[in-house]
């Protein structure tokens, strides 16, 4: 982008709401993702895929082969890989995000150094921001739909209503990828990366996914129900978790390169 038009847009945004942090440009950092994604991100961005995918082949199939068949509230008998299907299609959006808005996030903010360059142009940390959250919710989108063309054809979607679950999954993306790219922010080494590893495992293998909350004690269940991936607030908690994790990733931009 010329001198010229960095020039144009800030003046342009002078005396707006936000002018010092947001240009209204988050698109740019999607365009630049998508270059990057192009040319060799690809690889990476596939791989992240398969989880999910063996997960319902390994547990579905092979485990839901002892299991059997597993009832539900109302009457109603499915099978084990019916079960489990709703909450690994979760897990495809909560990875898909989340680690495109940590490992990735991570790089360019301590070794490629890409957004230092990128605020001293007209973009804002806002701008910043939104962009790669958005990228992130983007991916966490693909490995929902990815896991949906297979979950499908599979017969695993009983209803038409499943189709909804498409949306649910984006915003369980979108709350993640918020939160994810916020606490990156934070962290200075490799070593405390390791800390969302820590994290994510307990709220994938204890969310529900691969048997009813029913089989735990009542005080556990009040407390696997208030995490992400429960079932307490619904599409409120995602919404907290959005509007804390985009404020506070501006902030965090903001504080470390334009202060």
């Amino acid at each position: 982008m010329s001198t010229e038009t960095a020039v144009s847009i800030a003046q342009s945004r002078r005396g707006h709401l936000g002018e010092g942090v947001f240009a209204g440009r988050p698109h740019v950092l999607l365009e630049r993702s998508w270059m990057a994604f192009k040319n060799s991100a690809w690889i990476a961005v596939l791989s992240g895929f398969f989880e999910p995918v063996l997960y319902l082949l390994s547990f579905g199939y092979g485990l839901g082969h002892l299991i059997g068949t597993i009832s539900l509230p109302g009457g109603r008998v499915v099978s084990y890989a019916t079960f489990i299907a709703p909450g690994l299609l979760a897990t495809s959006a909560m990875n898909g995000a989340i680690y495109d808005s940590t490992w990735n996030v991570f790089f360019k903010l301590k070794f490629d150094r890409i957004y230092q360059g990128m605020l001293q142009t007209s973009l804002g940390s806002v701008d910043v921001a939104l962009g790669e959250i958005g990228w992130a919710l983007i991916r966490g989108l693909a490995y929902t739909l990815g896991f949906m063309c297979i979950a499908v054809p599979a017969g695993l979607i009983p209803s038409w209503w499943g189709i909804l679950a498409i949306p649910a999954a984006v915003l369980i993306a979108f709350g993640f990828a918020s939160i994810g790219m916020a606490i990156t922010s934070c962290f200075t080494t490799f070593q405390q990366m390791d800390l969302i590893n820590i994290v994510m495992l307990p709220l994938f293998l204890f969310s529900g996914s691969f048997y009813p909350l029913t089989v735990y004690p009542g005080y556990l269940q009040a407390i696997l129900k208030a995490s992400p991936l429960g079932i307490l607030w619904h599409v409120l908690y995602f919404a907290v978790m959005v509007a804390i994790g985009v404020t506070a990733t501006s902030k965090r931009l903001t504080k470390l390169f334009l202060r």
